[in-house]
């Protein structure tokens, strides 16, 4: 008796392909996978877009504002403003569109918003780059050291985890801040860089914690695997064991870490600047909102334009950040 033949699918059909596609995936490492499938992600390309924009702006916006013939300099306020109201004689809000200015200029003194805009820019994004970067580096390197060593160790950096994660950080910036700033009041100077450096290291101070409990968690699981017990076993120092092993293990999570804290430490250096204990001396986002409040109802487009600027950054980041942490752990993705 003769048996039918068989029906063979397409994907029979296609069996040394497929395998050839296998290797070709086996032969990438994770990281390589991740970046492809970001590659793939429309949202996360966009997003990717305008935080390069973005960066690129901060990173030149002094050459931007020379190029677009505006400047935060200190200007004579008659010339631009009425000095009855301290609404702008030109552009917005009672007046067309003016090229000069394309963003208008600040009631009372008369600042280009554009120029201002450009240079919060650069401020908000340096500022949260920073703190992203050292909070990230502090987490992970006790993170390490606990999840590692154990012990004594990861007794006493949990606990200070646990004792620095139930405080509020509002709180603590609201004490902290004003006692930096009222240190260096008398100099001006030394004053802008300071109230910098400190919102910097507030935000730090209260932003390592989560990344040290992350990367602890998956050195607890890392340490009992094969390799690092044969490195171990052969004799390898603790520290090369920690570079060479542990962190190339640790990419995605700290990549995850810093995408999602960037947005946040954004949000935050805005928040603490408009409630006045952030930078001083400098322009940001933070302090126009503040300044452009009280003149939202005569003067909406000044209150709009950080805003808008603080809104599409963070979504772009925190977007961004989402498609990040899909690409490196799949089993996340919806």
């Amino acid at each position: 008796m003769t048996l039918p033949a068989a029906d063979l699918s397409t994907e029979d059909q296609k069996g040394p392909v497929g395998e050839g596609e296998r290797k070709k995936i086996a032969g990438r490492s994770p990281t390589r996978i991740a970046f492809d499938r970001l590659r793939k992600d429309p949202i996360a390309v966009t997003c990717f877009v305008i935080v390069v924009i973005f960066f690129l702006i901060a990173i030149f916006a002094d050459q931007l504002n020379a190029l677009l013939g505006v400047s935060t300099e200190t200007v004579r306020a008659s010339d631009y403003v009425n000095l009855t109201t301290g609404l702008p004689l030109t552009g917005p809000p009672n007046h067309g569109f003016d090229p000069a200015h394309p963003f208008g200029v600040a009631p009372l003194d008369g600042t280009d918003n554009l120029a201002v805009w450009i240079k919060g820019c650069q401020t908000s994004l340096f500022l949260a780059t920073m703190a992203a970067v050292l909070s990230v580096t502090i987490g992970v390197v006790l993170g390490l050291l606990a999840g590692f060593l154990g012990g004594a160790v990861d007794a006493v950096i949990s606990f200070m985890t646990d004792v620095f994660l139930t405080f509020p950080f509002l709180v603590g910036a609201l004490a902290l801040a004003p006692i930096i700033n009222d240190r260096w009041a008398t100099d001006p100077e030394m004053l802008k860089t300071v109230s910098f450096w400190s919102l910097v290291g507030i935000l730090t101070f209260f932003g390592w914690m989560t990344v040290a409990r992350l990367v602890r968690g998956e050195v607890l699981s890392l340490r009992e695997r094969e390799f690092v017990k044969a490195a171990r076993v052969i004799g390898v120092p603790t520290r090369r064991i920690l570079v060479k092993e542990m962190l190339p293990n640790l990419i995605a999570p700290i990549v995850i870490s810093f995408s999602l804290g960037l947005p946040a430490y954004v949000s935050a250096e805005a928040g603490l600047s408009y409630l006045g204990i952030g930078i001083v001396g400098r322009e940001s986002w933070g302090r126009t909102i503040e300044a452009a409040t009280p003149w939202w109802e005569q003067y909406p487009q000044y209150l709009l334009a950080p805003v808008i600027g603080i809104a599409v950054l963070v979504v772009a980041l925190n977007l961004l950040g989402d498609a990040i942490r899909d690409a490196f752990d799949p089993k996340t993705r919806r």
